[in-house]
């Protein structure tokens, strides 16, 4: 698939890019899509919640009142779960919710992300450019010549650049990664992804092993 590069003014630069068939041409898997999503979203998890049992509460470890005689039932501790202020019966405890996949599952997973954009023409591809400064208005600017001011989107770079994140930084609709760092969860959650030129030949080369 050959697509045309654009330039920050989102005026054709008269180059073609080659997307290759092995990245975003193949049969897209859909359940390897479902577990690289669903692992991503599990290992965003901090799994810190906690309650206190009753082993944990401060409280006076007297006995409330008699055991018989009240016409209640017995209780030995202000701490039991059922007295206000005591602790929780089966409270949730710290754990740690991380899962493991395989990097060749992981691998077709993005594939098959990335040929689900490439198939609903969801991919563009920009030169590299960078700011001299960093700036939002620059940034915005970028995204209103190339149409996607009122949409979610992602920008891959090639190599890090500063200047250029920290632009992107304040939109809430825009995010800004290397190609390293690229996501089935993250091409799957932006509208349009944009691909700076310097950034295909390190996808290609990281799928394709």
């Amino acid at each position: 698939m050959e697509l045309a590069v654009l330039d920050i003014n989102g005026k054709e630069t008269g180059r073609k890019a080659n997307l290759s068939d092995a990245v975003f041409g193949i049969e897209p898997n859909n359940h390897a899509v479902y577990l690289d999503v669903k692992q991503y979203l599990a290992n965003q998890r901090q799994g810190t919640h906690k309650a206190k049992e009753r082993a944990e509460i401060a409280g006076s470890t007297r006995k409330i009142k008699k055991q018989k005689g009240t016409g209640t039932a017995r209780a030995g501790s202000i701490k039991s779960p059922v007295f206000v202020g005591g602790g929780r019966v089966f409270g949730p405890r710290p754990k740690d919710y991380t899962q493991k996949l395989n990097k060749n599952l992981k691998r077709l997973a993005r594939k098959s992300a990335l040929t689900l954009k490439a198939k609903e023409q969801l991919i563009t591809v920009v030169e590299d450019f960078s700011f001299d400064t960093p700036k939002t208005k620059n940034f915005t600017n970028v995204l209103k010549a190339l149409g996607l001011d009122e949409k979610k989107s992602l920008f891959v770079l090639g190599d890090s650049n500063n200047n250029v994140y920290l632009s992107s930084r304040n939109l809430t609709s825009s995010e800004v990664i290397t190609y390293s760092e690229l996501s089935t969860y993250k091409i799957l959650n932006a509208n349009n992804i944009v691909l700076l030129e310097g950034a295909l030949e390190g996808i290609v080369s990281n799928l394709s092993k």
